[in-house]
């Protein structure tokens, strides 16, 4: 499988099911943070929802600005 610029070989052993759950879960939890840090909406909420119920996912929140602060940067 390749999926975001890495590989993994699923070969069917008790090992790979473990490593798929633990991609997956990367994976997904790695896409909402993105969008996140894009200031969705939706994926600010998705995010704190996982981190709420998973203890040990870490990522690093977006610090949101004001529009206006933004645009008068350039």
């Amino acid at each position: 499988m390749i999926n975001g610029g890495f590989g993994m070989l699923l070969d069917g052993s008790m090992e790979s099911d473990t490593k798929l759950k633990q991609m997956l879960f990367f994976d997904v939890n790695n896409g909402i943070a993105r969008r996140a840090w894009a200031r969705n909406k939706e994926a600010l909420s998705a995010i704190e929802t996982e981190l709420e119920r998973t203890s040990t996912l870490k990522i690093t929140k977006p610090e949101l600005v004001e529009d206006s602060i933004i645009d008068n940067l350039f």
